[in-house]
């Protein structure tokens, strides 16, 4: 029986999750590439066990990394349960890549030719419930007088189409950039990881889409974070990293 979704089924459950709504952290955490599952209704969109398992599904160590800066700060997390390949949560409807053909060096069979109706169908399912949902928190966060930023956490591969990737942490921001100066300045001052401005990715390659859809446009600060995902492999990493995170964020805010 197919959930009110249309793709989703009852058994898929929900495609947005919530932690700690209550929260009393002006952060406002956002992961949209945090799973790797996909609907049932897709089966192994003709992928390979290596495909499904890789960067080009998901972003490895980002949910555990988001939860832990979570618990850290009393900040609620909102994050996609479903895999970037069925919808990438950080693209708008009429992007290529919200539902690419092709990842990296991989061809992906169950996303070639779609048609319109295969493409809203994946859009009413996945994309708008996770971006109503944002929106419904910050409503209620405002209507109680609660500060936001918004901080959206990814992760990268180290090798990306054969180039070796040497930055390790990437601080990136569209037009507001007030988060990411304070974030960049605090990391020049403890330098634990290789960290750069808009690396690996930038405005120009369309990453910063949730950052202008729920900060940029409704005057909130926001800023999105970029781990190179070697380094948060494990618990222990994930955990360093986090409170690594979690530190420049805090002396940020209070800066």
């Amino acid at each position: 029986m197919l959930a009110q979704q249309g793709i989703l089924t009852e058994a898929d459950g929900d495609c947005v999750a919530v932690e700690r709504p209550d929260g009393k952290s002006a952060v406002l955490i956002i992961c949209e590439h945090a799973s790797r599952t996909l609907p049932e209704y897709f089966g192994d969109l003709g992928l390979s066990i290596e495909a499904l398992s890789s960067h080009i599904a998901w972003d490895p160590g980002a949910l555990a990394v988001a939860r832990k800066m979570g618990d850290n700060l009393d900040a609620t997390l909102v994050y996609q349960r479903f895999s970037r390949l069925i919808y990438d949560c950080n693209r708008p409807p009429e992007s290529a890549g919200a539902m690419p053909e092709i990842s990296e060096i991989y061809t992906i069979p169950g996303n070639q030719h779609l048609q319109a109706a295969d493409r809203q169908a994946r859009t009413d399912a996945l994309y708008i419930p996770f971006h109503d949902r944002i929106r419904a928190l910050l409503k209620e966060r405002a209507a109680r007088e609660q500060n936001t930023v918004i901080v959206t956490v990814h992760s990268f591969t180290p090798v990306y189409n054969g180039k070796q990737r040497a930055v390790e942490l990437g601080i990136l921001h569209d037009e507001d950039s007030w988060l990411a100066d304070r974030m960049l300045d605090a990391a020049a001052h403890s330098p634990l990881y290789r960290t750069e401005r808009n690396e690996p990715y930038g405005p120009e390659d369309g990453v910063t889409h949730t950052l202008k859809l729920h900060g940029l446009a409704n005057g909130l600060h926001n800023v999105m974070i970029e781990v190179r995902n070697d380094l948060i492999g494990d618990d222990v990493g994930q955990g360093v990293v986090a409170g690594y995170l979690t530190g420049l964020i805090q002396s940020s805010l209070e800066a």
